[in-house]
């Protein structure tokens, strides 16, 4: 795994490679599924979560038109950090989104053999592996509802 180490002044040192990196390096290394790990020069903290949600900052500020978060998405990802009790959500969005790029790359695929093949059932396949992701994710129990499954409650008399 390559290491990038974060310097007091802000700058991105890439170890592997002996070399400064900005941001936008690091954004093309994800593209291309090399794994890293940004840590502080100073005291090794990990601190690649904080570089990849900047490099998202940096990706929306950029283009208003391949924006990915609207105000209101924002708004409501600020509102489920503020449950009493937070929904899963880092598991549906990753599962969501991977299931999302794959059939990308599936569709990419197959539109290269188009002329071989049937783009019609190709998207029937689409669909009923999306069908069957959403099943899975509605059917699999949150936490609350596994405590309030193994719980039982009490009846309310007036």
């Amino acid at each position: 795994m390559r290491v990038i180490r974060k310097y007091a002044n802000r700058r991105l040192y890439d170890t592997q490679q002996s070399r400064y990196v900005t941001l936008e390096d690091l954004r093309c290394l994800i593209i291309e599924e090399e794994p890293f790990r940004v840590e502080d020069a100073k005291s090794g903290e990990d601190l690649t979560r904080t570089i990849l949600l900047s490099i998202i900052i940096e990706q929306e500020q950029a283009d208003s038109e391949a924006e990915v978060f609207s105000n209101d998405l924002l708004a409501q990802l600020i509102r489920v950090y503020d449950m009493s009790s937070p929904l899963p959500l880092a598991r549906y969005l990753e599962q969501g989104t991977q299931l999302m790029l794959e059939q990308q790359k599936r569709m990419q695929t197959q539109w290269k053999q188009a002329m071989r093949h049937s783009p019609i059932e190709f998207m029937r396949e689409l669909a009923e592996e999306n069908m069957r992701f959403w099943q899975k994710a509605i059917n699999q129990p949150t936490p609350s509802e596994d405590e309030e499954k193994q719980e039982p409650k009490e009846d309310k008399k007036p």
